[in-house]
């Protein structure tokens, strides 16, 4: 047994047919899912927003609404993996600004959903790592688009157990730092017996709590999609999935693959013109 180490069909707005006032019906009102259109410097991108994530829904029609979009970079380009954007901060970034930390003041709680995971063409919200976030809330601005790769049928299962032991070890990790001054006054003494006795027990708790809840394990439906289409399925059950590319794949895929420095932001700057709700 190993052992742990102590370390998202837009309907044409109704109009009522009278000679007086007219209505428009909404999407929410309809249950259509709504359509947001990115203009950028390499092309338009067509998202379709998901009706089961409606925080990040209306958020994302916000924002748009309000211009917070318009004229901010992919400031985070991953080929084979994502391209991030809406740093609010970039809109006025220079070539060596470092950007990825900008925000609008607020954060979304997660709205995992199964149905929806991190295939080609996904749009997720960005958010801060679990070590200052351990409920995961979403950046209230920031989002990318997966691109990612395929993967073989044997590689889903390797990384379902690779998952599955991260699971583990961040369970231990979280116990050993409630132990955190035991553990010291065991290493100041030179008690390895005392550290090794603590460390089995850490193990058991954490081995006890993931037991209670059912192994991580990709659905017939996300086999078939990362094995097909490919995405990022390392991500799933991590960061909220609120809708997905409908048109303009193409250009995603040209923005992933431009030249980008070490930081992963693009040489030559990949802006969004103008965010549009297709109304």
């Amino acid at each position: 047994m190993k052992k742990l180490s102590i370390l998202f069909t837009l309907m044409a707005c109704c109009l009522m047919a009278c000679t007086g006032g007219q209505k428009k019906t909404t999407n929410m009102e309809t249950g259509n899912e709504t359509l947001v259109r990115l203009e950028t410097t390499m092309g338009n991108i067509t998202v379709k927003l998901y009706n089961e994530t409606p925080k990040h829904r209306d958020n994302f029609i916000k924002l748009a609404k309000e211009g917070t979009y318009d004229s901010t970079l992919f400031h985070r380009v991953i080929k084979n993996f994502m391209i991030q954007a809406d740093d609010p901060q970039s809109k006025t970034a220079t070539d060596t600004t470092t950007l990825g930390n900008g925000d609008v003041g607020y954060t979304l709680p997660a709205e995992f959903n199964p149905k929806f995971f991190h295939k080609k063409g996904a749009l997720a919200a960005a958010r801060l790592g679990d070590e200052v976030n351990p409920n995961k809330e979403s950046s209230g601005c920031q989002f990318y688009i997966v691109t990612g790769r395929k993967f073989s049928e044997a590689q889903m299962i390797s990384m379902e157990n690779q998952l599955n032991d991260a699971r583990l070890e961040a369970v231990f990790n979280e116990l050993a730092r409630k132990h955190m001054k035991e553990i010291y006054k065991l290493r100041k003494a030179g008690d390895n017996d005392g550290l090794l006795e603590l460390q089995d027990s850490l193990e058991a708790q954490a081995r006890d709590s993931v037991s209670r809840k059912p192994a991580l394990k990709f659905s017939r439906e996300q086999v078939a999609a990362y094995t097909t289409v490919g995405g990022a399925p390392h991500l799933d059950g991590a960061y909220t999935v609120f809708g997905e590319v409908t048109e303009g794949m193409d250009v995603v895929d040209r923005i992933q693959a431009v030249k980008t420095s070490r930081a992963d932001r693009p040489v030559t700057d990949v802006r969004i013109l103008k965010a549009t709700v297709i109304e």
